[in-house]
């Protein structure tokens, strides 16, 4: 009995991710989902209803939360642009009078595609893989795992994608510090692609001029920084803004230079695009739009019930320190991502739990390697689901059956999270 009632705290977490899940996978939605999992928790832990409210309405105006949905609203608006002006297409364009090797042609595409943090984005960049393996002897299932797996080789590094954002904010990190220890995540992937997927005794190629069309399109520098200056902007506007803020304006908070960087992002594009405005207009109405606020809102909501209803520090006291670490950051990201196939998903709900199961240790030093643990795990976990939205459409656009496909996924999603598990010891 005793043995029980030191293992309640680990039983409650367990319940309360497992409601989760089952939201997920009945079609509740992440945001839902992760608000249902701190209802569960509340009510688990005996918190009584004035207090929830409390807590959410004081979750809600951190200003933390506020600054964290204006970056995703932001990154959507900028993403519609890209995508619904033609600028990204033009984008492309521009930069395919440099590719010649076949191989480069054939990741290059879902590579810049995946520049663009937009869900689903590997349909987008299907039509330009099925146009480079013209003439080429490439099957359609080559074709579903190169545009699926080069589509998201930059998500651990690129600091435009909201998971990324999510997940340093609630570590209490700038974006940039944040990806430097992530970034490896981005160098693994490209290794794991290069070998799973384009090496020549896995797909011969023949490494001369295809018959694409990419290839006869002439070199423009200038059109390649015209046509992409709304990310350049963005990027080196985002680098050069936190950087000014953390030098001269320490008390102001890092969220800030992002938004004056992805602010002038926009009116970038605004004004290389006619009819900017009505675009704007419909992505701040869609339902995926608003979802992703939701989710964003619930994050923060289910984090700070986390944090008042006592179960991490008790968690961390009767399950030993690393122990608990270990699950939270190890199989819990990998569950979450693998059934909800959502960096978002497994970032609201394992994050808050990892940091809180660190400071509650007083591990503070250790919090960059737990972190980038978590990360590595549950991106390896939304990489092998087969639920993923990108790896459907890649699947549905080629023809291809999903099974298929799947197999020669699940192996580099796995060889990815014990690499993500060697670099944790490293950072540790």
């Amino acid at each position: 009995m005793e043995i029980f009632h030191n293992f309640l705290p680990l039983f409650k977490v367990l319940f309360v991710f497992i409601c989760m899940l089952a939201g997920i996978r009945l079609k509740l939605g992440v945001g839902p989902s992760i608000l249902l999992g701190g209802g569960v928790l509340a009510l688990l832990t005996s918190m009584g209803v004035p207090e929830v409210i409390e807590v959410g309405i004081q979750a809600l105006l951190d200003e933390q939360t506020i600054f964290l949905a204006l970056i995703v609203a932001l990154i959507m608006i900028l993403s519609g642009l890209l995508e619904r002006t033609g600028q990204a297409g033009r984008i492309m364009e521009s930069l395919s009078g440099y590719l010649r090797s076949p191989r480069l042609r054939l990741v290059f595409f879902p590579a810049l595609i995946g520049l663009l943090p937009m869900p689903g984005g590997a349909i987008f960049s299907a039509p330009m893989i099925q146009e480079a393996a013209e003439g080429l002897d490439v099957s359609g299932r080559d074709k579903v795992v190169i545009n699926y797996w080069f589509r998201h080789v930059w998500e651990l590094s690129w600091p435009l994608y909201p998971g990324m954002i999510l997940a340093a904010s609630l570590c209490g990190m700038g974006i940039f510090k944040y990806l430097s220890y992530t970034f490896p995540g981005t160098l693994a992937c490209i290794g794991l692609g290069y070998f799973f997927y384009l090496r020549p005794s896995v797909l011969p190629l023949r490494e001369t001029v295809g018959e694409s069309g990419f290839s006869a399109n002439k070199r423009d520098f200038k059109k390649v920084i015209k046509e992409g200056l709304p990310l350049i902007v963005a990027i080196v506007g985002a680098f050069f803004f936190e950087t000014l803020l953390s030098l001269i304006f320490t008390g102001v908070p890092f969220e800030i230079g992002i938004v004056l960087a992805l602010l002038g992002a926009i009116f970038c594009s605004m004004f290389a695009n006619v009819g900017s405005m009505q675009i704007i207009r419909n992505v701040l109405f869609e339902k995926r739009f608003l979802n992703m606020i939701f989710m964003i809102l619930c994050v923060f909501v289910f984090k700070d019930i986390l944090g008042s209803s006592g179960v991490v520090s008790e968690l961390s006291r009767v399950a030993g320190g690393e122990a608990a670490l270990i699950a939270a950051a190890m199989f819990i990201p990998f569950l979450v991502g693998f059934i909800a196939g959502i960096t978002m998903a497994f970032v609201g709900a394992a994050m808050p739990l990892v940091v809180g199961l660190v400071q509650a240790a007083g591990l503070q030093d250790q919090l960059p390697a737990w972190a980038v643990l978590c990360m590595f795990c549950g991106f390896s976990g939304i990489m092998a689901s087969p639920l993923h939205i990108c790896f459907l459409l890649t699947c549905e656009y080629f023809k291809v059956d999903m099974v298929v496909a799947w197999k020669k996924v699940v192996i580099p999603s796995l060889m990815l999270m014990l690499l993500g598990v060697a670099y944790f010891l490293v950072l540790l």
